[in-house]
């Protein structure tokens, strides 16, 4: 080998220069610069990925904690005592509006209860006939009762008392209350005299005596339903309570 082939072969080892897949030459300093650019340009981005993220986990859980969800999510009592205090804090002598009516005896006020976003009310002391129920269907003067309870409370502002002798809750933890109409009357007493409901004989209450005359003033008056209800149309419970109740009415 000459010494000017020798010279060339030793320019081949030592110059810095790399081929590019595509044919054309650059230098190892090249490289590195737009290696570094392109590892700076995914790491902005994932900055950019990641602050994107946390903002909208922090939005996400700014309205969780303005949503019903908060309400889930708070520690519930345990202790039926626990309840009742809890209950008379949040709702005795206080004014809500009634947002749903539900049938004649059960209505949604708008203050959330637990996950719901309002509060599941079931009158004390009375039960109107069925109109949801998927084991009885829709009884007799279900849907009267119900219209007549809407008239009288749907959108309208009500204040609600608890019974202080009682519970608060119901098996299916609905509150149970008495409801104030804004004319001074209550609920649960209109519905029962004007023959809309029966007075509930299953639980005892403050008022179980009151509600039992005002039935029976119904009853002999011929309000309502008692004008032309039969016994096999009562409620089951009322037939097993109330034996003789209507019979021989067909």
């Amino acid at each position: 080998m000459n010494w000017t082939s020798r010279l060339g072969s030793e320019q081949k080892l030592t110059n810095p220069s790399t081929r590019h897949p595509f044919g054309k030459l650059r230098t190892s300093s090249e490289w590195e610069r737009k290696n570094l650019a392109y590892s700076y340009a995914i790491s902005r981005r994932l900055r950019t990925g990641i602050i994107i993220l946390c903002l909208l986990l922090a939005a996400v859980l700014i309205g969780l904690e303005h949503s019903s969800l908060r309400h889930k999510w708070q520690p519930q009592p345990k202790s039926q005592e626990q309840v009742k205090a809890r209950d008379f804090e949040k709702y005795h002598a206080k004014n809500f509006t009634v947002a749903n009516v539900v049938d004649g005896d059960t209505i949604d006020i708008d203050i959330p209860d637990r996950q719901y976003d309002s509060t599941r009310i079931r009158l004390w002391g009375i039960d109107t006939p069925e109109t949801k129920s998927e084991k009885y269907g829709v009884m007799y003067f279900g849907p009267e009762a119900a219209g007549f309870a809407g008239k009288l409370v749907l959108g309208k502002e009500v204040s609600v008392y608890l019974d202080v002798a009682k519970h608060t809750r119901d098996k299916y933890s609905r509150l149970l209350a008495y409801v104030q109409l804004p004319d001074g009357r209550f609920l649960n007493e209109v519905l029962v005299s004007e023959g809309f409901a029966y007075a509930d004989l299953r639980f005892r209450h403050s008022l179980y005596n009151k509600y039992k005359q005002l039935e029976a003033s119904a009853r002999s008056a011929k309000k309502g339903m008692w004008e032309n209800v039969t016994r096999e149309q009562l409620p089951k419970w009322l037939q097993r309570e109330r034996p003789n109740l209507l019979q021989g009415r067909k």
